[in-house]
């Protein structure tokens, strides 16, 4: 069965660069998701945000953007300045676990909130011509969250809906739930993705055979950590190429030489790196010490140092 790789967004990781630097590299990503927009009650698109989506900076690419919010009003602010870009469709995320968003009703602390996803959803509906997708867990507190959720969202044309196969409580805890999200299956008329912990080829099989009807995967934390996975996948490889070394190098001298040139001081660049390692670290014999040798570089010139050092290790 033919089937389609999707970029899961994280914040202050998935941005244009990254996202083009991985294509350019690596490739097997049909489709990215932007980092979602959030205005915080003024109706006004940040320059970051602005940056993200401008057609230029996505011109090999298809991205959707996303926003998340729990107002009407700043759903089809959004709306509306997403398809002045050119853009068709905006993904509302109701599915970020991080408490800072969550206590304010947003992300997966608006699932439970039945009547204000419908109020939302019927003035996205009547008062745009937006295409409406979404991405969703499994609830905050319970996965019962979003079963009861799903008869409402069984009313409007949504285009389909991406769940993370967690709770919002458990942020990036704990095993996902299998038989929950096989329940959000058999409750919805509406085409489901999957998301959640596809971090190998071996585990991508699995959930294949687990959910044979599922023909759309969604790669969030796995394609940060392993940029080369999904090409992997569409290959139904488990051999990385031989020059894995090399390709990653490059990909990080591009990654690294854009946020150089977009960032203002070696403080913001270095923690930006420092950041993207927690996840490259993965990819190499010994994660612990590579993130460790990379945490102890506090200048940029020891930063590069200790990338050298640690690439040419690996080949």
């Amino acid at each position: 069965m033919s089937f389609t790789l999707l970029s899961s967004p994280l914040q202050g990781f998935t941005d244009y660069r990254f996202r083009n630097a991985q294509q350019k590299y690596f490739g097997g990503i049909d489709t990215f998701y932007s980092p979602y927009i959030r205005l915080n009650g003024k109706l006004v698109i940040k320059n970051s945000y602005h940056r993200d989506l401008l057609p230029e900076n996505n011109d090999t690419l298809e991205v959707i953007p996303q926003v998340i919010t729990n107002d009407a009003e700043e759903f089809l602010f959004v709306a509306r300045y997403v398809k002045e870009l050119g853009y068709k469709e905006l993904n509302w995320n109701l599915g970020c676990p991080y408490p800072m968003v969550t206590k304010s009703g947003m992300g997966s602390g608006l699932i439970s909130n039945t009547e204000k996803i419908n109020h939302i959803l019927d003035r996205a509906h009547t008062e745009t011509d937006i295409i409406v997708s979404m991405k969703m867990r499994l609830g905050y507190e319970s996965p019962q969250e979003i079963l009861d959720v799903l008869p409402i969202l069984d009313q409007y044309p949504i285009k389909n809906i991406a769940i993370h196969a967690r709770l919002g409580k458990q942020l990036y805890k704990g095993g996902v739930d299998l038989e929950g999200f096989k329940n959000c299956i058999d409750n919805t008329k509406h085409k489901l993705y999957y998301n959640g912990d596809i971090t190998s080829v071996a585990q991508f099989q699995k959930m294949q055979q687990r959910f044979p009807s599922i023909d759309n995967w969604m790669i969030g934390r796995g394609l940060i950590a392993d940029p080369f996975l999904p090409n992997m996948i569409k290959n139904n490889t488990f051999e990385y190429p031989k020059n894995k070394m090399e390709v990653f190098s490059q990909f990080h001298d591009t990654l690294y030489e854009g946020y150089s040139e977009s960032l203002s001081g070696a403080t913001h660049i270095l923690l930006k790196m420092h950041h993207l390692w927690e996840y490259f670290s993965v990819l190499f014999s010994n994660p612990h010490k590579v993130h460790k040798q990379i945490k102890k570089a506090k200048s940029i010139r020891n930063y590069e140092a200790s990338v050298k050092e640690i690439i040419a290790k690996e080949s």
